[in-house]
């Protein structure tokens, strides 16, 4: 499955002290990768969070649209994003997204903290600027960090 983890996991991996709530990625579009993530939102149970009680599941067919999923699933809420900031998709991104170890073999893209900080500035919306300081000042030590050891 081809995925780009973004948004407040992908923060906390990169060290940002933030909660989040929910999982969100960026995936590619494409007929196929639309069908293997529709096989794995099958095994997860995932349906869509705005329609509960009512349990309608996302299709292959939705999954190649570029709209958000929000979705609920038997391990969490999930939100799939066809873009973020407007116009950013799973194209744009992936050249700004590390593979980074999860552990246990897992390794997913996740987007890096800069351009983390670009989206949230590009959103704007007040949630996204209260995040803001923590993700700048977390992205500051992380370079004085980098020239330090360089």
């Amino acid at each position: 499955m081809s995925f780009v983890l973004v948004g407040g996991v992908a923060a906390v991996l990169q060290g940002v002290p933030t909660s989040t709530f929910d999982v969100d990625v960026v995936h590619a579009r494409d007929p196929e990768n639309a069908r293997r993530l529709a096989a794995v939102l099958r095994s997860l149970e995932a349906c869509y969070r705005e329609h509960l009680p009512k349990r309608l599941e996302p299709h292959e067919e939705d999954l190649t649209l570029a709209g958000h999923h929000r979705l609920s699933t038997r391990l969490g809420p999930l939100d799939l994003l066809g873009r973020i900031a407007g116009e950013k998709g799973y194209e744009d991104l992936i050249d700004h997204a590390p593979l980074t170890d999860l552990g246990r073999g897992l390794r997913v893209h996740v987007l890096d903290l800069e351009v983390l900080v670009e989206v949230k500035e590009a959103l704007g919306r007040d949630k996204d600027r209260a995040q803001l300081l923590e993700y700048r000042r977390t992205l500051e030590e992380r370079r004085k960090s980098d020239r330090e050891t360089s």
